[in-house]
């Protein structure tokens, strides 16, 4: 299945996923708030771990604006729990074990690592308006100065 390729102005494609507080997350049921949605690698790897502290550490600004915030990973929602528990991350980290999300957003790139090659996920944030619209785009996302700069779009 070729993945819809994603443009802001349109509607961000709907799903469920399991979440790190034991629920199940629609995204739809979050119109009326603005979202930020962020898609990244691995719990617990270095970069993985900074842009989460760096949501948790900016998480009032976000919270003024009534932002939402919602991280997901192929990571299982076991691995997320304790994730949000070691960093006590003040949002919900959504579990996509079988892909369908990241296929959806299409953040599944083949990477080189160690001159190895691996499909994994390109860190990469959507900014979603109250009516489900994509906002924003951010592909290849570097985590120094990213959150000021969702921060910065998120009031446009």
């Amino acid at each position: 299945m070729e993945p819809i390729i994603l443009t802001e102005g349109m509607q961000a494609p709907n799903f469920t996923l399991a979440g790190s507080d034991g629920n199940q997350h629609t995204l739809s049921d979050y119109r009326g708030r603005k979202v930020v949605l962020y898609f990244y690698p691995r719990d617990n790897t270095p970069a993985c771990t900074n842009q989460a502290k760096a949501f948790r550490d900016a998480i009032e600004s976000f919270h003024a604006q009534d932002i939402v915030i919602l991280g997901i990973s192929r990571d299982t929602v076991a691995s997320h729990e304790k994730f949000v528990t070691k960093h006590d991350l003040p949002f919900i980290l959504l579990s996509d074990t079988d892909e369908t999300v990241c296929h959806l957003y299409d953040v599944l790139k083949e990477k080189n690592m160690y001159g190895k090659k691996a499909i994994g996920i390109e860190r990469s944030t959507f900014l979603i308006d109250e009516e489900g619209f994509i906002t924003k785009i951010y592909r290849k996302v570097k985590v120094a100065g990213h959150i000021e700069d969702v921060l910065e779009n998120c009031t446009l």
